[in-house]
């Protein structure tokens, strides 16, 4: 079994990706989405945890085979981050959403120098805004950041473009398309569901397939 169909199962099977097409949930933002996402599930199941940090760390050998240190994103990448890290032999740290207030007030915790090779740890991207800026302080610091590695996308055409924009590459175990699928063929959802959850990830904005 390939790997992105391995991660689809896993995050499927524990509800860390959880389909509800006729009885959406409703984001902050308002908008109306038939996926509920949380990958902090990951960690309190053995097997799936063992498939996604061993996936992660596959993925940077294969496309950031120069890492020099992971950095997790505050707070959902600490834990895969660390985990990550320990397979890989390498060090790790996280960067904060803000600066602390008080202490050495730091964003990035962890010794990071100047020119290190990073790869940041996501467990989820969406819009990409989140990830990007993460990115933006450790360029700040002086980091050379290779890339991000996810464990789900969402696909979301703005968070590409925004990605494309910030020259920022992403690698994901999974995505939306691929685990709309295996939710399909494992009975899951009803096969045409899959069309209506792809709509919602072309546009979340577009509310036509809710109701069928």
């Amino acid at each position: 079994m390939d790997l992105k169909r391995l991660i689809a199962e896993d995050l499927l099977k524990i509800q860390a990706v959880f389909f509800r097409p006729d009885e959406p949930f409703t984001w902050a933002s308002g908008i109306k989405s038939p996926v509920y996402c949380d990958n902090r599930l990951t960690l309190t199941s053995v097997k799936v945890r063992n498939d996604v940090e061993n996936g992660l760390a596959t993925l940077i050998k294969e496309h950031y085979p120069d890492a020099e240190v992971l950095m997790g994103t505050s707070t959902a990448g600490i834990a895969h981050a660390a985990i990550t890290a320990h397979l890989l032999d390498l060090p790790m740290g996280y960067v904060r959403s803000g600066s602390k207030d008080h202490g050495r007030q730091n964003q990035i915790e962890g010794k990071l120098e100047k020119g290190q090779k990073v790869v940041v740890v996501e467990d989820l991207i969406s819009t990409g805004g989140s990830c990007i800026e993460v990115v933006n302080v450790l360029r700040e610091a002086g980091a050379d950041v290779l890339g991000i590695v996810s464990i789900f996308t969402y696909g979301m055409q703005k968070g590409l473009d925004r990605l494309k924009e910030a020259h920022v590459k992403n690698v994901s175990l999974t995505d939306f398309d691929c685990i709309a699928n295996v939710a399909s063929e494992t009975g899951y959802i009803r096969p045409e569901d899959v069309s209506r959850l792809l709509t919602f990830r072309n546009n979340p904005s577009d509310e036509s397939w809710i109701g069928g």
